[in-house]
């Protein structure tokens, strides 16, 4: 009897890197892992892991995620098709579109809110217990009034432009602003300016929906030294500044949209990728610079990386890309049952390294 052989691609040496350096982040404390990875003329997805603790169900490849703060950028880039459209002028001031909103926002400019230089408190440093508040509220709805006066009810932590400090309160006030100079939600513009053309099927914005739709992994958080199941939750509490659901697929579709020129013309795209200087950049990892919802990213290349990372209850997500769109990675990776330490956020930053850089 003759056998037939089947011949199987091969895997690439990149291709191999990207695994073990996907194997690693699990052995240093995730659940389970996505890592899509496009360079040159190759492109491929590798999981790792388990997508839900005490089975052996893996990773789906093209698994839904929460992907919390990399709204920012479609948010962003919402508000400069409007600057773009002459609704809204980024040096102009938060009272000149809210007024009453804040108690100092006539100090306060839209730009100092989309690059966190404008020294709000962050309504989520109120929260206090994550692990049992995380319990006792996790389906409750948030409106974003209530949080912003949190910030507002606070002192400016320090001169709006002088110094940068990551604030979600930022982007809350941002969903208003467009609301207010369109007359409709953020969620309506981002859909309808961002999602249909680009046609991201697999992209929602989800409001007060605690299910992650279609297939996904579980997501953990550490509570009383053991993990719970936190994949359900109200993203309220996320909105504007983190609520939307994605996958690795979507978010390299949109990266590649928005350097490609077919999200933003020049102008607004430039004011986006005006970056902070570095040395006004602290405490956030791989970011050397911050422009407008987007940041530079610092690697072991010297490349030209914009992109943005981010991190909810139960799930971590990275994605950039360079400039010229030669290197792209997204990394999205599930929360299990061990602590998510320094030795796996070092596993994250030489996975991504390996991947772009290598």
């Amino acid at each position: 009897m003759t056998q037939t052989t089947v011949d199987r691609p091969a895997v690439s040496a990149l291709q191999q890197a990207v695994q073990g350096a996907a194997d690693r982040l699990v052995e240093a404390g995730a659940a389970g892992v996505q890592f899509r990875v496009a360079r040159g003329d190759e492109a491929f997805v590798v999981t790792s892991g388990i997508a839900e603790l005490g089975t052996d169900k893996p990773v789906p490849a093209d698994g839904r995620f929460r992907i919390s703060c990399i709204t920012k950028p479609f948010v962003s880039v919402v508000v400069l098709q409007l600057v773009a459209e002459g609704k809204i002028v980024l040096d102009d001031t938060v009272e000149s579109y809210l007024p009453g909103l804040l108690p100092y926002g006539e100090k306060i400019t839209i730009r100092n809110l989309m690059q966190h230089t404008s020294g709000l408190y962050n309504y989520m440093d109120s929260f206090q217990k994550p692990g049992d508040r995380f319990l006792r509220d996790r389906y409750k709805h948030y409106e974003p009034a209530d949080l912003i006066a949190i910030a507002a009810a606070k002192p400016l932590e320090f001169e709006p432009g002088s110094k940068f400090a990551y604030c979600n309160t930022n982007y809350f006030i941002i969903g208003l602003l467009i609301e207010k100079v369109t007359g409709r939600s953020y969620r309506t513009e981002i859909t309808e300016r961002v999602l249909e053309p680009l046609e991201l099927t697999e992209t929602v914005l989800p409001g007060d929906d605690p299910n992650i739709p279609g297939p996904h992994a579980r997501g953990y958080m550490q509570i009383g030294g053991e993990p719970v199941d936190v994949t359900l939750m109200n993203p309220s509490e996320a909105g504007c500044a983190g609520e939307i659901i994605s996958t690795t697929r979507d978010l390299d579709t949109f990266f590649s949209a928005l350097f490609s020129g077919k999200l933003l013309d020049e102008a607004e795209f430039t004011e986006m990728t005006t970056a902070l200087p570095p040395e006004m950049i602290e405490n956030l990892p791989m970011g050397i610079g911050y422009g407008l919802g987007i940041m530079k990213l610092e690697n072991d290349a010297d490349l030209d990386l914009w992109g943005h990372g981010a991190g909810i209850p139960g799930y971590a997500t990275f994605a950039a890309t360079t400039r010229d769109l030669s290197a792209r990675v997204q990394l999205s990776f599930t929360i299990g049952d061990k602590d998510f330490g320094p030795e796996a956020e070092q596993a994250v930053i030489r996975g991504v390294n390996i991947a772009l850089c290598s």
